[in-house]
């Protein structure tokens, strides 16, 4: 009895930590950054792919607070590979099926895990365009 209460307990930590590590070592990670109404600014750890000669941001889950900071203000910066440039940030919708099949292909069994977190059918995908 022991043996699976320990098991019941550590198992949530267990994949809790596995989706920390496929998040931030599963693949290409950029630095988002947004702004808010006041000016303060926000650094958000996200993927990356490349689509249609642009890249692209997706949110799992609609509600999130960047996603909220790019509805307000859409001109963004992101570091990638280092660069960091500016972009204007534009929601897509009807592209959930898209974006998320080139973060499965990127991403792969990353992918499959982070993908147990959100909704397929609610994910946002944000376009970055010139600024």
């Amino acid at each position: 009895m022991g043996k699976i209460i320990v098991i019941v307990i550590l198992l949530p930590i267990v994949y809790l930590l596995a989706l920390v590590a496929a998040s931030e070592f599963g693949g290409e990670v950029v630095e988002l950054e947004t702004h808010d109404f006041r000016g303060g600014k926000y650094t958000t750890s996200l993927w990356i792919v490349d689509m249609y000669g642009d890249a692209w941001l997706r949110a799992g889950d609609p509600e999130s607070t960047w996603l909220k900071r790019i509805r307000e203000d859409p001109h963004v910066f992101v570091t990638r590979a280092g660069q960091k440039a500016p972009y204007r940030a534009e929601i897509v919708d009807g592209f959930s099926s898209r974006i998320n099949a080139q973060m499965r292909e990127k991403y792969g069994p990353a992918e499959t895990l982070i993908s147990t977190i959100h909704d397929a059918d609610e994910v946002v995908a944000i376009r970055l365009g010139g600024s």
